[in-house]
């Protein structure tokens, strides 16, 4: 092993999560909101595996409903069938802290003096700690451990002093900080709202006269909505079935800010089928792909992709060196979400119950292995003795990101500088430990070229140190942590 794990630990705790995705319908009557939200939702599973939930407004009533699991484990017709509505704004979660329990999956429902509004976030608010003690003292009674609540309490103060939702939320977004794709649903509209740096993703859709937004165009897919546009940073759309559209938008002014899209959006967490910001997914991993046939070439007999992510960049490797590209790790989709491993020895079998290797195509071959990132180096040494074992006469490494150096204080499950193998470890010293033949990765002066010099800005905060905007650093019982990782005592992001 590289490096220790916990006795109980999640099945592949090496690679990284993304926290949630939100889905969102309001429709002119020949789409059923729910079941709508159910398709988006199977869509985005992806980027949230631990709860889910679909809150929607019937005349003016809100319903909903959440639990713990996969979204086809938590819904059925029946459930499906009792959440009636013109509208409904639906949430997969994965958390990286404020626990793994019930009280935290979302759409928040949130009853207060002007009625009722259900809010679910993609995100990490750098800021959350500190607002959220300040609304202590002042009397609030929180009811989870996650900083999307956060947001609910500034929406419902700041509609106070309001007429309408939309401002409540413009108000709300001049105070918090940090990364947020934001669907508030109010008993008469949807309104949905995307960070000044547009660190997460967001995008509208038509179906029919139905109105659609989503955390990634594949959801849109999903329901037969057609895509629209991105959301933009910063921008707030009300959407309320009225105008031409069904929608408008305002453009607070939150000042000057440089737009931030996480760049791993495109190296890992969106789907391979998606556009974000007029960017393909797919197009940008075989970019990776390309560019690291350039840079890092090496003899071989062929190129392979640890699933999923991987297999994109391996496509472009093969395809810019001309060595041929084969399928030759096999990804089993069906062991649930998570198991406990007791013991060192169940742990080191881990790999083996979600990826095998076809011994007959590996076996006597120099093999060059595409994944997509190194983070702790809990699992890449597995994978380089699962190829040995099946008979690889080499194995190099190539990885369509650059080395990890820092943590991410906006909502991805990056962990503490200490934990990250290549703070820790030379390529030299990595590449031994993995027992890998070589090691590669992705230069990061060719990120922009991964994006194909698309003219849009994003975060390399986790590779560089370059952060995007301020962090709200936390000292808690001696170690450094971002505001996304202080729910171990208190406060946990979402989204």
């Amino acid at each position: 092993m590289i490096c220790s794990v916990d006795s109980i630990d999640r099945y592949h705790s090496e690679g990284l999560h993304e926290e949630c995705g939100v889905f969102g319908v309001f429709s002119d009557g020949t789409i059923d909101p729910a079941y709508a939200c159910y398709n988006g939702l199977l869509a985005l599973q992806h980027r949230g595996q631990e709860s889910c939930g679909i809150a929607v407004s019937d005349e003016g009533v809100i319903d909903y409903y959440k639990n713990m699991g996969l979204v086809s484990e938590v819904f059925n017709n029946t459930i499906l069938d009792s959440l009636g509505g013109q509208m409904g704004i639906s949430h997969v979660r994965y958390s990286t802290a404020g626990g793994s329990v019930l009280e935290n999956a979302q759409p928040l429902v949130m009853r207060y003096v002007k009625g009722t509004i259900a809010v679910a976030h993609n995100g990490n608010l750098t800021n959350a700690v500190e607002i959220r003690r300040d609304l202590e003292q002042r009397g609030a009674i929180f009811q989870t451990t996650i900083d999307s609540e956060v947001i609910c309490y500034l929406i419902a103060r700041a509609r106070l002093k309001h007429h309408s939702v939309e401002d409540a939320v413009a108000d709300a977004m001049r105070r918090i900080h940090g990364a947020y794709s934001l669907l508030v649903m109010s008993p008469r509209k949807i309104i949905a709202a995307r960070d000044p740096h547009g660190f997460r993703p967001l995008c509208l859709g038509k179906c029919n006269g139905s109105v659609v937004v989503a955390s990634e165009s594949a959801a849109l897919d999903a329901c037969g909505a057609e895509f629209l546009r991105d959301v933009e940073p910063g921008e707030i759309v009300v959407i309320n079935g009225k105008g031409k559209d069904g929608f408008h938008s305002i453009h607070p002014d939150f000042g000057e800010k440089k737009k931030s899209i996480c760049i791993f959006e495109y190296i890992y967490f969106a789907r391979s089928d998606s556009m974000i910001d007029g960017v393909s997914v797919y197009e940008a991993r075989k970019q990776a792909g390309r560019i690291l046939a350039r840079t890092c070439p090496v003899e071989a007999d062929m190129v392979i992709g640890v699933p999923e992510s991987g297999i994109d960049a391996a496509i472009g490797y093969a395809e810019e060196s001309g060595i041929p590209y084969e399928k030759a790790i096999v990804k089993n989709s069906y062991i649930g979400r998570t198991f406990i491993k007791p013991s060192q020895s169940e742990r080191m079998k881990s790999v083996r119950i979600k990826l095998n290797p076809i011994a007959d195509m590996v076996k006597g071959k120099r093999v060059i292995m595409i994944d997509d990132s190194i983070v702790r180096g809990t699992t890449v040494d597995r994978i380089v003795t699962m190829l040995r074992d099946a008979g690889a006469k080499e194995v190099h490494m190539r990885i369509s990101s650059p080395p990890f150096m820092w943590p991410c204080y906006y909502g991805t499950d990056i962990p503490s500088r200490g934990e990250l193998i290549a703070v820790n470890h030379s390529i030299e010293e990595i590449t031994k430990l993995s027992g890998a033949d070589s090691l590669a990765y992705l230069p990061v002066e060719s990120l922009h070229e991964m994006i194909g010099y698309a003219p849009i800005g994003f975060c390399e905060g986790c590779f560089t140190g370059n952060y995007p905007a301020q962090t709200t650093k936390i000292t808690l019982e001696g170690k450094e942590r971002g505001g996304m990782e202080y729910g171990d005592k208190c406060l946990g992001a979402d989204s």
